[in-house]
């Protein structure tokens, strides 16, 4: 059975609501700017790295519900979201290794201060929650199209 006949035996091909459509690009930019708002704001109020990252990656569900899981599949690429994790970990690990190096314990964001770095606990902080947002975001993107590609019958990401 092919590809096609799948997607018509589970009705049918994707069919788009331009009213979804244009819903989405309105909807999405604001989205995307408060997943940001959460992951920098976690270490003063509600919020950080996981539930920015989740919000954030809720932009790519509404993108393949609005466009088309395959079109947002081929777009995005099966690189990025591993990319996202890979970069998130790295700069997780960066953060936290920089600063035994420096002489002091792990993520012990005080000894940036040695190097000339204002604020350096505030902005350490902020720049782990982003860490851990662009991994959690990478997840979720992940997660969704191999979800996705066992009910399309299209390949994982």
């Amino acid at each position: 059975m092919s590809d096609a006949e799948r997607r018509v035996e589970r009705g049918g091909p994707y069919v788009g609501s331009p009213i979804i459509m244009a819903t989405v690009r309105v909807v999405m930019p604001f989205v995307f700017t408060f997943g940001l708002f959460v992951m920098f704001h976690g270490a003063d109020s509600s919020g950080g790295g996981f539930q920015g990252g989740v919000i954030v990656g809720t932009v790519v569900l509404m993108l393949g519900i609005a466009f088309g899981i395959e079109a947002t599949r081929d777009w995005i690429g099966p690189r990025l979201p591993v990319a996202l994790v890979g970069i998130g970990v790295l700069a997780f690990l960066f953060t936290g290794i920089g600063s035994v190096l420096l002489g002091a314990g792990f993520l012990e964001y005080a000894v940036y201060g040695d190097l000339g770095i204002p604020h350096p606990s505030k902005y350490g902080i902020e720049f782990v929650e982003l860490a851990i947002g662009v991994i959690v975001a990478g997840i979720v993107t992940g997660l969704f199209f191999a979800i996705a590609a066992g009910t399309t019958g299209g390949e994982s990401a």
